[in-house]
């Protein structure tokens, strides 16, 4: 194992790692020397991304559970501690996105969508924080989205479930900068990954349709770079993606403008 990347001799936990950014990251982690533990639901897509890994993947821990069902996942991260002694980074990117208008939505589905991204993130990120207060040490990364900071037209439950993301972890580091604890919320806007394919339409069912703005931007591998370095220089928000990111800019100093821009943008 080399000992001259940044991430040598460190832990990172990374979800949503069998597909798209998670995966990226997986790969970036390994490669700075990092052990890593790799989850998703999908155990075939953790298989493939550990043998990926060549020579790194002895440093890869397979630990799949599914976000929607967090019962276990006490004794899932303590067997972690146990055999790894610590967790220096959690990196929660899984979570599901979502294609149906407000009113032909059911309400369990707004609760399927929070039980992934919002309760399933949350439940995973305090197991971890017990230890990281005990260590006095520890990154904790969230992913949101560009629509976790506005409303977009297809997309309230996911857009609801990621808002509430950034007031519990903004919380959990007030709470825990005493602990030498930080905190990342990372902010995608388009990355070429096949989260549109599996989003859920009216009928909780997956649309298998590539978004035109997804298909048009940048790479899971780009977007894998921007957040290390995000993570590494201790942003609080790490911005990924092109030039749709001006709309948070827009939100926040025009309000007028973005509402008028949001109306026209074509929501897929």
């Amino acid at each position: 194992m080399s000992q001259n990347g940044i991430m040598y001799g460190k832990t990172a936990w990374i979800t949503g790692a069998s597909s798209g950014i998670g995966e990226a990251l997986v790969y970036q982690f390994v490669k700075e020397g990092a052990t890593v533990i790799i989850s998703s639901n999908d155990i075939q897509g953790l298989r493939r991304v550990k043998a990926a890994c060549g020579s790194g993947s002895s440093r890869v821990i397979i630990a799949p559970f599914d976000l929607a069902d967090t019962s276990d996942i006490t004794a899932l991260v303590d067997e972690q501690i146990k055999n790894l002694g610590k967790i220096d980074y959690l990196l929660n990117i899984g979570g599901i996105s979502q294609r149906s208008r407000v009113e032909e939505t059911p309400l369990w589905l707004d609760r399927k969508i929070f039980e992934i991204n919002y309760f399933g993130t949350i439940a995973l990120t305090k197991a971890v924080l017990i230890h990281m207060i005990k260590q006095r040490s520890g990154h904790l990364v969230a992913t949101s989205s560009i629509s976790g900071r506005f409303g977009f037209p297809l997309r309230s439950g996911y857009s609801a479930s990621k808002q509430a993301l950034h007031g519990f972890f903004e919380t959990v580091f007030l709470e825990n900068k005493k602990h030498n604890i930080r905190v990342s919320v990372i902010i995608p806007g388009r990355v070429r990954t096949n989260i549109s394919l599996h989003a859920l339409n009216a009928e909780g069912k997956e649309t298998g349709q590539m978004d035109e703005g997804l298909a048009g931007g940048i790479s899971p591998e780009k977007a894998a770079l921007i957040i290390i370095k995000g993570i590494m220089n201790n942003k609080k928000e790490i911005l990924v993606g092109g030039k749709e990111l001006l709309l948070l800019h827009i939100r926040r100093l025009c309000p007028w403008l973005f509402f008028r821009i949001a109306d026209k943008v074509k929501p897929t």
